[in-house]
């Protein structure tokens, strides 16, 4: 094999930017105890669960999405007295100096409702869910997101059947409409199923794959659920109550009991730069390889001196302006190439 170079031009080099998507379906039955709770991770700090598609412990088990609660400092919601309260207030800080970032004095902002960050109403008391990178790749593709949850359960009962109040949220028209005064990209706001008419109860925040619900949504719930190995069974009149009066694992297992299922379009970014090697009529027709020529003969003529000469296109390389090999690209057959045709080779390098 041997080697014939030319640069390339600014005219012979395209970049272009493709998103592909994939549905995400993730059902309730899955998060809310599909496998006798093994698929759940606690912590000893007590401060996220993680909560795994199989048993956590299964080699094949893939991380799904972590559930966490709190409450801002200041908020009506605070009291030392509460359980955890100030592991709930760093949670919220955490996740809003990420989210929604500072203001001109320094301080953490609170998630704004409407996401106007000049006034309006606040979200003081949130529930959080960060979902996998796995699962979110680059982002979560806009006016994709529906997450279905139970809002009541009248008689306290954990039976399936006993869950009333089907609320779907998404984040309805969020294509156009999306936000992008976040640290972390943009977002969209999650609206009731009556759509973007309806009422306001979180965001969604694209690129950083996390959800975000104003506690509020809950307020008539009455989450009632046993976790053998974290908790008894907790009855309180709503998800509310618990930010106050129960543990942060306790908020995250009474969002997975309300939990329903959750669609989504995630999205991969693929970028790419096209090379147009081009081979005109007049170059790469001969080689520099030694069996090339024969007693000064080009053995390819076939001892016929009128014959164009000929050579055969099997690799193209891509190098830098130092002359180092960045990529090599494998034709599938020997091209034929003579002073008679012209080939154009169009090399694609994605990241």
């Amino acid at each position: 094999m041997a080697n014939s170079f030319k640069t390339l031009l600014p005219e012979d080099v395209a970049s272009t930017r493709t998103l592909l998507h994939e549905a995400i379906p993730i059902t309730g039955t899955i998060v809310s105890g599909t496998y006798d709770e093994e698929n759940i991770k606690y912590f000893a700090h007590g401060m996220y669960e993680a909560v795994y598609d199989y048993p956590f412990l299964s080699s094949s088990a893939n991380h799904i999405f972590d559930l966490t609660a709190g409450y801002a400092s200041g908020s009506e919601f605070q009291d030392s007295a509460n359980v955890q309260d100030q592991k709930k207030i760093n949670i919220y800080n955490q996740m809003a100096q990420v989210l929604v970032g500072y203001d001109v004095s320094g301080a953490i902002q609170q998630f704004d409702l409407d996401g106007n960050l000049g006034g309006g109403d606040k979200m003081d008391s949130c529930l959080f869910i960060n979902f996998a990178r796995l699962l979110a790749k680059d982002e979560v593709k806009k006016d994709s997101f529906r997450l279905a949850m139970f809002t009541t359960t009248p008689d306290g009962s954990d039976a399936a059947a006993d869950r009333t109040g089907l609320e779907t949220i998404g984040d309805y028209g969020a294509q156009t409409e999306y936000l992008t005064n976040s640290p972390a990209g943009e977002y969209g706001l999650l609206y009731t199923s009556s759509g973007p008419a309806g009422d306001v109860v979180g965001h969604i925040y694209y690129q950083a794959g996390v959800v975000v619900l104003t506690s509020s949504i809950f307020e008539g719930a009455t989450p009632t659920m046993t976790t053998a190995s974290v908790m008894s069974t907790i009855t309180t009149s709503s998800v509310e109550d618990l930010l106050k009066s129960g543990t942060i694992d306790e908020c995250a297992n009474a969002v997975r009991y309300a939990y329903d299922d959750v669609d989504y379009n995630n999205t991969t970014e693929l970028n790419s730069t096209i090379y147009f090697c081009r081979a005109n009529n007049t170059e790469f027709n001969y080689s520099a390889n030694p069996t090339y020529l024969s007693a000064s003969e080009i053995i390819v003529k076939g001892n016929n001196p009128l014959a164009d000469p000929v050579s055969y296109i099997t690799t193209v390389g891509l190098y830098s302006p130092d002359n180092e090999l960045l990529a090599v690209a494998k034709l599938s057959e020997p091209l034929k190439k003579s002073p008679s045709n012209e080939i154009t080779l169009r090399v694609r390098l994605d990241y």
